[in-house]
């Protein structure tokens, strides 16, 4: 049927650009209307989304990009309009098509004000964060990556809390120096690759084949993975991120937490390993993250655990699943980087419902107060229910999607760093230590009748709202085959790929070593043949 209807040679261009028609459409209506358009248009995107997860087949084009296309955009600069998913991208842009129409239904009784243009923000930011995931085209990347801080920055800047303002610039200024080192960097494949080739481009295709010394890669590398680093956030660059959560509305938080942080460690997995296979491998270099992945799942769960603010507790959370899936990136192996996807996706849902329910209470109380709820399971049982649930996914509960991720990237650590492997394994303990508190707190403490006795249970919309997003963590926590059996070819592709150059690389610098300590000459060899031995003792060359 999909291919009936040539699905494949249309989906993506219509996801990345059925927004833009929506965000139109929702300026052109009537103030009153924009959400339920804002929502008709979301919901279309993520109907069409849907084929995606039959149409990706990970049988074929073993660890390639399929449903690709290509169209010269700016040829003087070799950049071109070129989408494509693979195994990895597909459940970022499944998890992105889903939480905005969530979010945005989520909001109706959140926003107020200026409707139109927050929904039509709303629109922007699915826009840029699908062509984020799709694109394959560095260039293009970079516009994508750069246009979603624009309505990011709205977003929190005129519907956030009381020091929106601060949070917003403060967010913007630090993803924006970060950002102009990458472009840095960029520039520079962009003229080594036209250099080598003679052609300009921005294609990954083509910019993967670049031969880079070690020197280069590691100088590349850090530019890259520092604004990536400061996307995700990894510690310690995080302190933009509690400040943004917090004074954010309700369905910006949803959004940041759920995609936008992803953003980064999609940048680790699609450029930093294929582009510096070396510098990836090197033993410092892997040092540095995966300690500072173990420093912010500790420290930010020390900080949550004090925290008085429910909506900065969970925004702190983040900082820690992170570190998870940083350690499983760079444990390099398979468990590592597929328990690295799998934190993704389920920190995508389980901390999106969390800033769902937290927002669903501040409607109810106008507080994020941890001291001023208690007793809500004795007059909001289905709320209390939901919460848990999504709590006990988010400290990783065997049975939710939580653990599974958790579980292969802890593995992955373990096979590769056994040190860090165990420090990261405290941070399951230390998560419980935080989030299980405020659970008691708010939904089993003694009942405060004065304030609490009146607070209502879910309603419809708020059921339709938690229902997919409880469903996926119960389903990836039970039965995760389905999403690693897409994801597996792509990340075996990936670490193949940095095994092979890392191994070509050794090769070439030690095809042959002269030790001439002593009067006789040593040649250690490695796939030389004797003509080649000839030739080198027979040259001019003096060997002291």
């Amino acid at each position: 049927m999909l291919n009936f209807f040539s699905y494949n040679d249309w989906i993506l261009h219509s996801l990345v650009w059925i927004p833009i028609v929506g965000m139109v459409h929702v300026l052109w209506s009537p103030e009153e209307r924009a959400k339920y358009l804002a929502l008709g248009w979301s919901t279309v995107v993520l109907v069409l989304s849907l084929g995606l997860w039959w149409a990706y087949d990970p049988a074929i084009n073993i660890g390639g990009y399929q449903l690709s296309s290509s169209h010269s955009w700016i040829r003087q600069w070799g950049a071109s309009y070129s989408l494509g998913i693979d195994g990895i991208s597909i459940f970022l842009v499944l998890l992105t098509t889903l939480t905005t129409p969530i979010a945005i239904l989520g909001s109706f009784n959140y926003i107020t004000k200026k409707e139109k243009s927050f929904y039509a923000l709303m629109l922007l930011l699915e826009f840029g964060v699908i062509g984020v995931f799709t694109a394959l085209d560095l260039f293009l990347f970079y516009v994508f990556f750069e246009m979603t801080l624009i309505p990011m920055y709205f977003i929190v800047g005129i519907w956030g809390g009381e020091r929106r303002i601060y949070a917003a610039v403060k967010f913007f200024l630090y993803t924006a120096f970060g950002s102009l080192l990458m472009l840095v960097a960029i520039l520079y494949l962009y003229l080594r690759a036209k250099t080598l080739t003679g052609v300009p481009s921005f294609a990954f295709i083509d910019l993967f084949q670049i031969s880079l010394s070690p020197t280069e890669q590691i100088w590349l590398f850090s530019a890259f993975a520092l604004a990536f680093a400061i996307k995700v956030p990894i510690f310690p660059f995080h302190t933009w991120l509690p400040d943004a959560h917090v004074e954010a509305p309700t369905p910006g938080s949803v959004v940041l937490a759920a995609v936008l942080l992803k953003m980064g460690t999609y940048g680790f997995v699609r450029f930093l390993l294929p582009l510096f296979p070396v510098a990836s491998q090197h033993p410092t270099v892997v040092m540095i993250m995966m300690t500072l992945g173990v420093v912010g799942i500790i420290y930010a769960a020390w900080v949550a655990a004090v925290q008085p603010d429910a909506k900065k507790l969970v925004a702190y959370t983040s900082v820690a699943h992170m570190g998870f899936v940083v350690i499983g990136i760079f444990a390099l192996n398979i468990n590592g980087l597929q328990g690295g996807m799998l934190v993704m996706i389920s920190h995508g849902i389980s901390t999106g419902t969390l800033f769902l329910l937290l927002g669903m209470l501040y409607e109810r109380r106008h507080t994020r107060e941890i001291e001023d709820f208690g007793g809500l399971s004795l007059v909001a049982p289905w709320l209390a229910t939901a919460f848990v649930i999504t709590a006990l996914a988010s400290i990783g509960l065997p049975g939710t999607s939580g653990f599974v991720g958790e579980f292969l990237a802890l593995l992955g650590a373990f096979e590769s760093h056994p040190v860090i492997g165990g420090l990261a394994t405290t941070g399951v303990i230390f998560a419980a230590y935080y989030m299980l508190p405020m659970v008691q707190r708010i939904h089993f403490n003694p009942l405060d009748k004065d304030k609490n006795s009146k607070i209502q249970d879910l309603s419809r919309r708020e059921i339709i709202i938690l229902a997919p997003m409880i469903s996926l963590m119960i389903w990836i926590g039970v039965y995760p085959t389905p999403f690693l059996e897409r994801m597996e070819p792509s990340v075996k592709a990936i670490i193949e790929n940095v095994e092979a150059s890392t191994s070509l690389n050794d090769s070439e610098d030690n095809k042959y070593e002269i030790i001439s300590s002593v009067p006789e000459l040593i040649i250690h060899t490695s796939n030389i043949d004797d003509n080649k031995i000839a030739d080198h003792l027979n040259s001019d060359e003096t060997v002291n």
